[in-house]
């Protein structure tokens, strides 16, 4: 059954259909698709309502269909809408499992090249707002101040990349509700966040190493070096199949031989990276050597 047989023929309740029906549903589907990979189902009409009607009437357009047309031929007001259409939900020490293997089987690795002046680059791809990114910070900062002053200060940098502007100026910001850290190890939240009775800010040193970029993952990478590690999670369930091949396939080239990919939960490497990628934990990958 198609979008529009689901939606037709009354289309949605109190919605005229002059304004939003099911040729702009399948419309605004097929551009989030083309453009970031985004698979809309078919019961995700009143959600593409709801996030675009705020652009189509501060645009000035008077319906759906103005809209579409204006962000077909405009890249930014594309940019915007399908940012509107992500989804940015997330939490600090999401899938603890993963910070904890990272602590204990990747970060001694990378203290070695730090301490050899090697250069060590990480990337939290998909990274919302912020909460991934700082806890793998705070993990690589570990349970000792003088340490991590030392680690911050080496040739480390963390790529945080996202497609949406309005979670990466809050990732950039740092700072969340109190309660939101309560799943951090005390150790790091103490030494790493300050705090009032209200919220919590990552500290400086941690923010130092931390680059913010808009990046559509689908598009044009313009990193030059591999990376260490990858952290992308709950990001490809949001994809096709032959979408998240392609992407994984993408991250493994990316990576540099022994480094790790930490994917989410319900998703799995298959497709191309499989040759190259073996697994070495729940949802975690290490690239092969060779």
């Amino acid at each position: 059954m198609s979008a529009a047989a689901t939606l037709a023929p009354a289309g949605l309740p109190g919605i005229s259909p002059d304004v939003y029906g099911p040729a702009d549903f399948e419309a605004v589907a097929a551009i989030v698709h083309a453009d970031a990979g985004i698979v809309l189902p078919q019961g995700k009409a009143m959600l593409v309502y709801s996030r675009l009607a705020p652009l189509v009437r501060t645009t000035g357009s008077m319906t759906f269909a103005a809209y579409i047309e204006r962000i077909r031929q405009d890249p930014a007001e594309r940019l915007r809408a399908v940012s509107a259409l992500t989804t940015n939900h997330t939490y600090f020490y999401r899938e603890a499992h993963h910070f904890l293997h990272f602590a204990e089987q990747v970060r001694p690795q990378l203290l070695a090249r730090l301490n050899a002046g090697q250069p060590v680059r990480l990337w939290s791809a998909g990274c919302s707002s912020g909460e991934e990114t700082w806890s793998l910070v705070l993990t690589l900062l570990g349970e000792d101040r003088i340490t991590g002053k030392h680690i911050a200060a080496r040739n480390l940098r963390v790529l945080a990349s996202d497609i949406a502007a309005h979670a990466l100026e809050r990732a950039n910001a740092a700072t969340y509700p109190v309660g939101d850290l309560k799943d951090v190890p005390a150790v790091l939240r103490d030494l790493w966040t300050r705090s009032d009775s209200e919220t919590a800010t990552i500290e400086r040193e941690a923010r130092a190493m931390v680059r913010f970029r808009t990046l559509n993952l689908l598009g044009d990478w313009p990193m030059q070096r591999r990376f260490d590690t990858i952290f992308c999670r709950n990001v490809m369930i949001y994809f096709d199949q032959p979408t998240k091949e392609r992407l994984v396939a993408r991250f493994a080239e990316a990576l540099v031989p022994g480094g790790h990919l930490y994917i989410g939960h319900s998703e799995r490497v298959t497709g191309p990276a499989a040759a190259l990628l073996s697994p070495v934990g729940p949802t975690i990958y290490r690239r092969k050597s060779a």
